[in-house]
């Protein structure tokens, strides 16, 4: 599976993880790597442009990744703002942005999100929880756009979608790639890790 054009993969690590007392999620170990060893693992079979986008408080940790690094421009945006980040510092015009808390994204699917992507501003997963826009392509002419709902005030992600030409990807398109329904789980709570390191030790 190869791009033309080539895309960059981008990877928000500058969350807080509240609910998960503040830990770094990138380093939680589902199977037999960490979350972001298992992205990097995907990603690097699709594109050779990878970046992690962190706040100052972590930092440190994402640089032992071995791949470029790049702080948040704007503090205290949240993903939106690390979103606006990775469109900004991507060397590309098509890049593919994920949280750095789904384990369980195949090259597949990304090759698929990515090919769904151009020739719009997003393509974005949805399932039956709705749209996954920190798993989703964007060109990277939406940074302007994003900033803007920024400067207003405006940080939800989903909500910063508005006034984008944006491709969905339902249900029927995505069973091909999730028929153990896995694909988009992220991690939030002690309960999803739990449900991703059963889900991780399910398959042989």
């Amino acid at each position: 599976m190869t791009s033309d054009p080539v895309f960059a993969a981008a990877i928000l690590a500058g969350g807080e993880a509240r609910r998960l007392g503040r830990i770094d999620k990138s380093a939680l170990v589902v199977g037999a790597a960490t979350i972001l060893d298992r992205q990097l693992s995907v990603l690097r079979g699709l594109t050779p442009h990878i970046l992690i986008v962190t706040s100052d408080r972590a930092g440190v940790r994402a640089a032992s990744a071995g791949v470029r690094v790049v702080t948040d421009r704007v503090q205290g945006a949240g993903a939106l703002g690390g979103l606006y980040t990775a469109l900004e510092e991507a060397s590309t015009d098509q890049v593919f942005v994920i949280g750095c808390d789904m384990p369980f994204l195949t090259p597949a699917f990304v090759a698929y999100v990515v090919e769904r992507g151009r020739g719009v501003d997003v393509a974005v997963p949805r399932d039956a929880r709705g749209r996954h826009p920190l798993c989703a392509s964007y060109a990277r002419r939406s940074a302007a756009h994003f900033h803007a709902r920024i400067d207003a005030g405006a940080l939800r992600v989903g909500d910063a979608l508005e006034g984008l030409d944006v491709r969905e990807i339902g249900p029927d398109e995505l069973a091909p790639f999730d028929r153990d329904g896995r694909l988009l789980l992220n991690v939030n709570t002690p309960d999803d890790y739990t449900r991703a390191r059963l889900a991780a030790d399910s398959v042989p």
